[in-house]
C-alpha cells in the first residue's frame, strides 16, 4: 500500500483537493485497500478516471454493495453514484488555513465564512439554582462541537480573564457588568444577549476558533467550572509565545502600518458612530411596535367588555332607537381583529429585535472591542518598548559614569550584564510589538470582514417592515367591512339641490347665465 493510502490519499486534480478521508470514514476500513486496489494507483497517486472511478465504488460502499470489477457495468451510459460527503466542516476549515499561512498578511475570510466557524446559542434556564443565595444559570450550545453545557455568570469571568492573558493582540470583546443584587427579568434577559453575542464574537474568531480554551469552555460538562478551568490553563503561554510568525513578525509589518492605523481609527470611529445611532432608531423602533401592539390589544378588550356588557337597557333610554344592540354584536368580532393586530405587530417587534438591533449591537460591540486593542497596543506593548529602551539608556549613562571612576570595576560589570540583560529585553519587546502590528492589522481586516452584516440588517429590517406592514393593512382592511356593518341600516346621502336663480330659474351650469 502506497504512502498516499497510508496517510488516507488526499488526491490532487488540476489544483482541486479533496479529502477522501473525510468520504471513506463513511464505509468499512476493509473497503479502503479494496478500492484503492481497483483504482489505477500504481505511481501512487490517481488520475482524473480513476478519481471519478474511487468515488463511485465509495458509494456503492456506503449503500452496502459488494465490490468487484464488473460492478460499475451496469451504469453505462448513467450517472455514476454519488458518495456521502458528510460534514466537511474540517476540511473547510483546513483549507482556510492553508490560504491564511500562504498569505499571512491576508485574512481571506468573508462574512459566510466567519459565521461557518460555529454557531452558538446561549439561553437561560428557567429554574435559579441554590439554596439560599438563587443564581442564574445559562445553556451554552455550540453547533460545531455538538455540545450543550451549563454556565454561570461567573464562569464567563474566568473564561474571559483567560482570553485576555491568551489572546492579549486579539478583539476581546466585554462582558456585561454583574450586578449583586435586584437583578430583574429585563437586566438578567439584556445580560443573556450580551453572553451570546461574546461567545459568538469569539467562536467565530478566525484565531481563537480552533484553541482549547475556547473548545474546553464550550464543552467541559464537569462541575465547578470556572475554577477547573483555570486550573487548567494556568500558566499557559500567550499567542505570540507559541505563533510561528513571532520571530518574523517585523517582516510582516508594512513600513506605512502606523499612517493605516491611523486611518483605520478614525473609520472604525465613523462606523461606531453610525451603528450606534442605527442601533437607537432600530430599538425605538421595536419599542414602537410593541407599544402599537399594547395599545391594539387593550383597543380590542375595551371593545370586548362593551360586548359583553349585561346591563340591562331599555326603550326607556334607547327610545326608537336600536344600535346598541347592533354594536354589541359587532364589537364582539372587531375585538378579535384588534388582537390579530396586536399579534402582528408583537412579531414584528421581536423579529425586528432578534434580527436588526442584536446584529447591530454584535457589531457594536467587536467595533467596541477593536477600540479597546486599540489602547492594549498604545498603552500596553509600546509604552512597554519605549520604557525599556529608556532604562537601557540609563544603564548606559551610569556605565560612563562608572567607567570614568575606575575604583568602581564591579559595578561596571555589574552594569554591562543589565545592559545585556534590557538588551534582550528589548529584543524581545521588539519582537511583540511587531506581532502585535501584525495582529493588529489582522484585525483590521476581521472588522471589514463582518461589514457584511449590514446587509444582514438592511435585508431583514426591509422584510420586517414589508410583510408587517402587508399584514397590518390585510386586517385592517378585514376591520373595514365589519365597522359597516355596524349599522343596519343603509342611509342615503340626499342628492344635491337644484341650484336656482332668485326668480326661480335654474341656472346655467357653464356661463351663470339665466335662461
Amino acid at each position: 500500500m502506497s504512502k498516499n493510502m497510508q496517510s488516507g490519499c488526499v488526491c490532487h486534480i488540476n489544483g482541486w483537493f479533496i479529502g477522501l478521508p473525510i468520504i471513506w470514514s463513511k464505509v468499512e476500513a476493509f473497503y479502503h485497500i479494496k478500492i484503492w486496489e481497483m483504482v489505477d494507483s500504481s505511481e501512487g497517486s490517481v488520475a482524473r478516471n480513476g478519481l471519478y472511478k474511487a468515488l463511485a465504488l465509495t458509494a456503492l460502499a456506503q449503500q452496502g454493495k459488494q465490490l468487484n470489477e464488473k460492478l460499475l457495468e451496469s451504469f453505462s451510459g448513467q450517472e455514476l453514484p454519488k458518495p456521502a460527503l458528510g460534514d466537511l466542516t474540517d476540511l473547510k476549515n483546513t483549507s482556510m488555513k492553508l490560504r491564511r499561512q500562504k498569505n499571512p498578511n491576508v485574512l481571506g475570510l468573508n462574512y459566510s465564512d466567519l459565521c461557518n466557524l460555529d454557531t452558538v446559542k446561549v439561553e437561560l434556564v428557567p429554574e435559579k439554582k441554590g439554596l439560599i443565595l438563587k443564581h442564574v444559570e445559562y445553556e451554552v450550545t455550540s453547533q460545531r462541537w455538538k455540545t450543550t453545557v451549563l454556565r454561570r455568570y461567573n464562569d464567563f469571568i474566568s473564561f474571559h480573564e483567560l482570553l485576555m492573558l491568551r489572546f492579549p493582540y486579539r478583539l476581546i470583546p466585554r462582558l456585561p457588568p454583574k450586578k449583586m443584587m435586584g437583578a430583574n427579568r429585563e437586566f438578567i434577559e439584556q445580560r443573556r444577549r450580551s453572553l451570546k453575542r461574546f461567545l459568538i464574537i469569539v467562536a467565530r474568531h478566525p484565531q481563537i476558533n480552533d484553541d482549547e480554551l475556547l473548545k474546553f469552555f464550550l464543552t467541559y460538562n464537569g462541575s465547578d467550572m470556572q475554577h477547573k478551568i483555570k486550573e487548567h490553563f494556568r500558566g499557559s503561554p500567550d499567542e505570540f509565545m507559541i505563533s510561528n510568525l513571532a520571530s518574523k513578525a517585523k517582516d510582516l509589518v508594512p513600513l506605512d502600518t502606523q499612517t493605516q492605523i491611523s486611518y483605520s481609527k478614525q473609520h472604525i470611529q465613523l462606523l461606531y458612530n453610525g451603528v450606534s445611532k442605527m442601533k437607537d432608531i432600530s430599538e425605538r423602533m421595536v419599542v414602537s411596535s410593541a407599544g402599537f401592539a399594547t395599545d391594539m390589544l387593550s383597543f380590542g378588550s375595551e371593545l370586548s367588555q362593551m360586548s359583553n356588557d349585561a346591563t340591562p337597557v331599555t326603550a326607556w333610554a334607547t327610545g326608537n332607537n336600536d344600535s346598541w344592540t347592533h354594536l354589541q354584536k359587532g364589537f364582539k368580532h372587531l375585538s378579535v381583529e384588534y388582537a390579530a393586530l396586536a399579534d402582528k405587530a408583537t412579531h414584528e417587534a421581536l423579529e425586528a429585535e432578534e434580527g436588526v438591533v442584536e446584529k447591530l449591537s454584535l457589531f457594536q460591540d467587536m467595533l467596541v472591542a477593536y477600540r479597546d486593542l486599540c489602547d492594549r497596543h498604545e498603552k500596553g506593548v509600546l509604552n512597554d518598548h519605549q520604557r525599556a529602551i529608556q532604562k537601557m539608556g540609563q544603564y548606559k549613562k551610569k556605565k560612563m559614569s562608572a567607567t570614568v571612576n575606575t575604583a568602581e570595576t564591579g559595578t561596571v560589570e555589574q552594569l554591562e550584564q543589565r545592559i545585556l540583560d534590557q538588551e534582550s529585553q528589548i529584543a524581545n519587546m521588539e519582537n511583540r510589538n511587531y506581532y502585535s502590528l501584525h495582529c493588529l492589522q489582522m484585525e483590521t481586516q476581521l472588522i471589514h470582514g463582518n461589514l457584511d452584516i449590514f446587509y444582514e440588517v438592511l435585508s431583514t429590517m426591509a422584510d420586517v417592515e414589508a410583510r408587517a406592514h402587508s399584514e397590518l393593512a390585510n386586517v385592517w382592511s378585514a376591520v373595514r367591512p365589519l365597522v359597516e356593518g355596524l349599522n343596519p341600516t343603509t342611509v342615503s346621502s340626499p342628492s344635491s339641490p337644484t341650484t336656482i336663480s332668485p326668480i326661480g330659474s335654474p341656472l346655467n351650469s357653464h356661463t351663470g347665465i339665466t335662461m
